[in-house]
């Protein structure tokens, strides 16, 4: 891990689960570029059991629309777009029957054969609250190793969560 690397598993994740917990809210994730980092950034907390619903790791578009993304989203917008995050997003909360879906995709550090793009190293995530509003964002991700280029996603989640808890 570069030593640049921020620290997405620090007192933030804490703070989201305990307000999670005290809200008596839940969560789930479906991730993409973030290969479960998200989830795992939760899961490192003492209590998370009692939060986090489900997580999935759909690498592929295959596995986006298993779990409910729609095809036609994907083939119409791409992969690696907001929409494609949004749906991410609403598919797991609505599998999970969770009070928040966290939706990532993105491209980090090379193109992908199978889903070109236009700009390297670009994430949309989105996060769908218990009353179905979004906050759906991009990143610009630092042309770092791939270690800090998830943490840097992971750790912009987070700081998005806190806000959305905090309100």
């Amino acid at each position: 891990m570069s030593e640049n690397t921020p620290n997405a598993n620090g007192n933030q994740w804490h703070k989201i689960v305990n307000l999670l917990s005290e809200k008596n809210l839940t969560i789930a994730t479906m991730e993409s570029c973030t290969g479960g980092g998200v989830a795992n950034a939760i899961t490192s907390v003492s209590g998370a059991s009692s939060v986090i619903k489900e997580s999935y790791i759909t690498y592929c578009n295959e596995s986006k629309i298993k779990q409910g993304v729609p095809a036609d989203i994907i083939a119409k917008f791409s992969v690696y777009s907001k929409e494609t995050a949004e749906a991410m997003a609403n598919a797991v909360k609505k599998q999970a029957n969770s009070d928040f879906g966290v939706g990532v995709t993105g491209q980090l550090g090379r193109i992908d054969p199978n889903n070109p793009v236009d700009k390297l190293n670009c994430v949309w995530y989105a996060i769908i609250n218990q009353k179905n509003q979004a906050v759906v964002k991009m990143l610009n991700v630092p042309n770092e190793d791939r270690p800090f280029q998830k943490e840097f996603v992971i750790r912009d989640i987070s700081d998005s969560l806190l806000d959305i808890l905090k309100n």
